[in-house]
C-alpha cells in the first residue's frame, strides 16, 4: 500500500513538472534553470583513476589533498547555458542563494522582460523546501529582485531527470584521468569543457560557508506567509511571489 502511494506521488510530482515546463516554454516572462551540486573534488598530485592520452605521474599513497572543490551549477535548459560555481568551502543554504544572486546580477541585463524564475532542483539537505535558511534566503532574494521564484523539485531516485545532471557527466569525462594538481589546473580544465558547443562561465568561490544556520519556528510562521505550496504536493512545488514589506 505504501509503495503504490510513492508511486501515485512520483507520478504527481513529474506530472505537475511536466506542465511547468510546459508552461514556462510558452511565456515570455519565464525563466527556467536548474540547479545541483556536484560531490567534492579532490585537488592536489592525486590519481584519480581514469584514462589519459600523456603519461601523468600521481602520489601512489593516499596523502590529504591540498584543497577540495565543490562543484555547483545553473542550468539553463532553453538556452543550453551553463554557469559554475566553485566552491573551496561548504555549499551551504547560503552559498546556493548567494551564487544564484551573482548569476543573476550577470544575466539581468538579457533577460529584462522575465519576472518568474522557474528552480528546478533534488530535494536536498541544504536546499528543500523546509529548510528554514533556505526558504529565508530564497524569499529574501526574490523580494529584493522583485520576481516571483517557482520552486520544483524532482522526485528522491530521480535526480537524473534534472537535465543539469548531464552537465556533470560531460565534466567527469572532459577532466577524466586528468591530475587536478591546483585549483587554477581545475578551473581550466571547467571553463575548457563544452555544453552544446559552449564553454560555461566559471566562478571560484572563496568565501567560507557555515553549515548549522537555522530559524525559530516563529520566525518560520512568519516566513510562510510569502509562500504559496501546492495542496497534496507542498513539499515539492512552491510559489515565492514579491510581497513588501519583507522582515530581513
Amino acid at each position: 500500500m505504501q509503495a503504490k502511494k510513492k508511486i501515485k506521488q512520483t507520478d504527481a510530482i513529474f506530472g505537475r513538472l511536466r506542465e511547468l515546463h510546459t508552461e514556462a516554454l510558452a511565456a515570455a516572462n519565464v525563466l527556467r534553470l536548474c540547479l545541483d551540486t556536484k560531490a567534492t573534488v579532490k585537488i592536489g598530485l592525486l590519481s584519480r583513476g581514469g584514462a589519459n592520452w600523456v603519461k601523468v605521474e600521481a602520489l601512489d599513497h593516499d596523502f590529504k589533498p591540498e584543497a577540495t572543490l565543490s562543484p555547483f551549477g545553473i542550468l539553463l535548459p532553453q538556452q543550453q547555458e551553463l554557469f559554475l560555481y566553485l566552491a573551496r568551502s561548504r555549499v551551504t543554504s547560503d552559498f546556493i542563494v548567494d551564487a544564484l544572486g551573482h548569476w543573476w546580477q550577470k544575466v539581468r541585463g538579457r533577460f529584462v522582460g522575465i519576472d518568474t524564475l522557474l528552480i528546478n532542483q533534488d530535494n536536498g539537505p541544504e536546499n528543500h523546501s523546509r529548510r528554514t535558511q533556505f526558504l529565508k534566503r530564497i524569499v529574501a532574494f526574490g523580494q529584493a529582485q522583485r520576481l516571483t521564484i517557482r520552486l520544483a523539485y524532482y522526485p528522491p531516485y530521480h535526480s537524473k531527470y534534472n537535465p543539469i545532471e548531464r552537465c556533470w557527466g560531460v565534466l567527469e569525462r572532459h577532466w577524466n584521468g586528468a591530475l587536478l594538481d591546483s585549483i587554477p589546473t581545475a578551473m581550466r580544465f571547467a571553463q575548457s569543457m563544452t555544453w552544446h558547443g559552449k564553454h560555461p562561465v566559471v566562478q571560484l568561490i572563496d568565501k567560507v560557508y557555515h553549515k548549522g544556520v537555522t530559524l525559530t519556528p516563529a520566525e518560520m510562521k512568519v516566513l510562510e506567509t510569502y509562500v504559496q505550496r501546492l495542496p497534496g504536493l507542498e513539499k515539492w512545488f512552491v510559489d515565492i511571489r514579491p510581497m513588501l514589506p519583507f522582515p530581513g
